[in-house]
């Protein structure tokens, strides 16, 4: 039996290392037409006119479809909020925005297509910065009605304010304050976005190497405006996500396409018009925290501004969902967060691993190291200080405290060789990362368990490298006592397996993992009745142990148990679990905190003065989990996260030009950690005291491993060459300057 806590391989794993599986740019579909965008060169333009005339000529071609050729009004769509038409619809409104779509018999024909549009713009002053989107004469990205009516800007999508106490009249020693900068940056999976649409039933199948399937049947049920019982959507195993494969993309469009030619559809994008589908959202975040001379946090006053793009996409429950946590784990008995999402005429800005979180975290936490440097306090003894011990509450109104994270900490602490003497050049930093689920949130499963006693378990959480399956499947065989190997797991496609909300928020195995349990559960009780019933035993007399159910005469086998209730013709238990948390319309976010996803890092790198390369020796990170259902996927993602949050830290970061033209697309122009960049060092930790509300006591995990690392990389940094940065990425360059800067 696959025991929880056991490391076992994960299910598919051949297949990946080996290159036999086959991701969704490997199918085949026979007759299927093909599509290829014709993208915009500008970041803000009113389109003129698009010439066709040498596309359609092109042998293959089938059509050449602009706004012009769909629905009036033009459909509208988006995951939360309706604001992105299909195609560009008489604007462009960010470098790269599709203007037109090549419809062909072949992919060659339509790239030779795309490369034909003649599109004529009058370019228009654009937004594509911080300071430009909010200044009183800033162009407008968007018209009023599709925008909050915040009075400081007309860039402000939305304002969310959180906080408590009294953060006006609260009494410090002293006060420090700074301003950190987050960048740009993409989601660069490896693995391309790929999307097919065929008419079927009246309706329309969808496959899409999407995280979240059953909120894009959703959205295109709603742009169809058909039910939806006629939209199927097939998600894809993906060859990773990290929520730029979360939300609708390009699906609407080749549905409606797909329909008006009742054929199959297909559009593959390269690498580099990844870049134009989605980014991590930047921000720039002023903290002003006040303390007494010993330490203690008395107040935190935060104002988040975050660059969003030119639609709203997911990023709006970004920065929400993010500033409601905006001290992380802290505890100040006074707080103040203001966070606004703010337009502007770039790649709309979406999920992306952390959710916010990085963000905020480099912030507060270099707030802290700030105010540990001018106390004079020992920077792991100023965080200790002001973190809640286990059942205190300390994000107000919510949940408490349900880990012991002072000793993570302390743990991550230990693991750099934290308060031993160091070497010149040589810095070390802590990090912290705290980050919420997806609130009110729903996971429905369905296990069946066949005549032969193996077990069918379905779900709708997408697998994307995670090793999900292999996590149900471990819970299905402990829970019925099944060898893992008679266990199949099936998810992803709507019209087979239940409802799941998302599979993203790190949620899935407290959500989904409970409801395979119950589904389980279900099970069991129903052979325990059926022996009851068909034997004559009470249900007192009989137990349900090791895979079989024991009664005073003898041990029955599974199948011997559906035998007895089906005959001999045969049929299947079936088993229904539903793991749900009550929506609060007065929640802010629509409803509370089930498991705080918590982590430690630390950092101990070296800085060549003269040309500000740095060196990271170690990086360690120090998860509280809960339980870790498999040990080794926890340790491996949180390695995967680390390594991803090294990029942002040191490296990566979108560039656009004058014109919002982004300068650096695609592997050759955009720097990510590679091998060479490796730290010598890597560990991750994990506390495991089975406090979290999913299956054993497991917490979610998958997208902490990357939350600290900007503020452990940053501040080592900082301690290595004595100067605080402010802006990561932090770049040889910037350190260079800083140094000779600094004299």
């Amino acid at each position: 039996m696959a025991k929880i806590g056991e490391s076992i391989s994960r299910i598919g794993a051949d297949k990946r290392v080996s290159g036999k599986l086959k991701f969704a740019a490997d199918l085949k579909f026979d007759g299927c037409l093909h599509m290829k965008l014709v993208t915009s060169n500008l970041g803000h333009a009113k389109i003129i006119s698009i010439d066709k005339t040498e596309a359609l000529q092109v042998e293959g071609v089938v059509a050449v479809i602009s706004s012009e050729d769909l629905p009036k009004p033009m459909p509208m769509y988006g995951p939360f909020y309706r604001d992105r038409p299909l195609i560009a619809n008489g604007f462009v409104r960010y470098y790269g925005e599709a203007v037109a779509a090549i419809v062909a018999e072949t992919e060659v024909a339509a790239e030779i297509a795309a490369s034909l549009v003649r599109v004529t713009y009058e370019e228009l002053p654009g937004v594509y910065d911080l300071e430009t989107a909010l200044s009183a004469s800033a162009p407008v990205v968007k018209s009023p009605f599709q925008r909050s009516q915040i009075p400081e800007s007309n860039n402000v999508f939305d304002q969310w304010n959180f906080g408590w106490g009294d953060v006006e009249s609260a009494t410090v020693d002293a006060i420090f304050e700074g301003t950190y900068s987050f960048p740009m940056t993409t989601h660069f999976a490896i693995e391309p976005h790929v999307f097919v649409a065929w008419p079927e039933n009246d309706g329309v199948v969808i496959l899409s190497t999407i995280q979240h399937p059953f909120l894009l049947r959703r959205v295109v049920s709603d742009v169809l405006e058909i039910p939806l019982s006629k939209v199927r959507i097939i998600a894809s195993e993906l060859g990773g996500g990290f929520g730029g494969k979360g939300y609708p993309k390009f699906e609407p469009l080749l549905a409606f396409i797909s329909l008006k030619y009742g054929r199959t559809i297909r559009l593959k994008l390269t690498l580099e018009e990844t870049f134009y589908v989605g980014r991590r959202n930047s921000s720039q975040i002023t903290v002003k925290a006040g303390f007494k001379k010993a330490g203690r946090l008395v107040f935190v006053d935060i104002v988040a501004d975050f660059l969003i793009g030119a639609y709203v996409d997911a990023a709006a429950r970004v920065v929400a969902k993010s500033a409601m946590a905006g001290c992380g784990i802290y505890n100040p008995p006074n707080a103040r967060i203001t966070a606004k999402a703010i337009l502007s005429n770039t790649v709309p800005g979406t999920a992306f691993r952390g959710f916010g979180a990085p963000q905020f975290m480099w912030a507060i936490d270099s707030v802290m190291e700030k105010a540990a440097r001018e106390l004079r306090i020992d920077p792991l003894e100023i965080r200790l200080m002001n973190m809640p011990d286990k059942g205190e509450v300390f994000l107000q109104g919510e949940k408490p405290c349900d880990g012991d994270w002072k000793s993570g900490l302390k743990r991550a602490a230990e693991l750099i060789g934290w308060g031993k003497p160091k070497q010149k050049n040589v810095g070390k930093g802590l990090g912290i990362g705290m980050k919420t689920p997806a609130p009110a949130t729903v996971s429905v499963a369905t296990v069946r368990l066949h005549s032969d006693s193996s077990l069918s378990v379905l779900i709708g959480t997408t697998e994307m490298g995670q090793g999900s399956r292999t996590v149900m499947a471990q819970l299905a065989s402990e829970t019925l006592q099944i060898p893992i190997e008679r266990i199949n797991v099936t998810n992803g496609d709507t019209a087979i397996v239940p409802f799941d909300s998302i599979t993203a928020s790190s949620r899935s195995t407290v959500f989904m993992g409970n409801a395979v349990t119950q589904a389980c559960e279900s099970i069991k009780k129903q052979l325990l009745e059926t022996v009851s019933e068909k034997f004559g035993f009470s249900l007192n007399q009989i137990s349900y142990e090791e895979g079989y159910i024991r009664t005073p005469d003898k041990d029955l086998s599974l199948s011997e148990v559906v035998f007895a209730k089906f005959g001999y013709v045969s049929g299947e238990f079936v088993g229904v679990g539903t793991y749900k948390e009550a929506r609060n319309l007065h929640h802010p976010l629509g409803g509370g905190v089930s498991f705080y996803e918590v982590i430690f890092a630390g950092a101990e790198v070296e800085v060549d003065r003269e040309t500000g390369v740095v060196d990271v020796k170690k990086l360690v990170t120090v998860g509280d989990i809960g339980k870790a259902i498999n040990p080794l996927l926890v340790e491996t993602q949180d390695e995967g996260g680390a390594i991803q949050g090294l990029g942002h830290s040191l490296m990566e970061h979108l560039v656009l030009d004058d014109h919002g033209r982004l300068m650096n697309a695609g592997a050759l122009d955009y720097r990510i950690p590679t091998t060479m960049d490796i730290p010598h060092s890597l560990i991750s930790d994990l506390i495991e005291n089975q406090d979290g509300s999913g299956p054993s006591g497991a917490k979610g995990t998958g997208e902490s491993g990357i939350m600290p690392i900007g503020s452990a990389i940053g501040l080592a940094i900082s301690d290595a060459i004595g100067i605080e940065m402010h802006s990561l990425p932090i770049t040889p360059e910037s350190i260079w300057q800083a140094i000779n800067n600094h004299g």
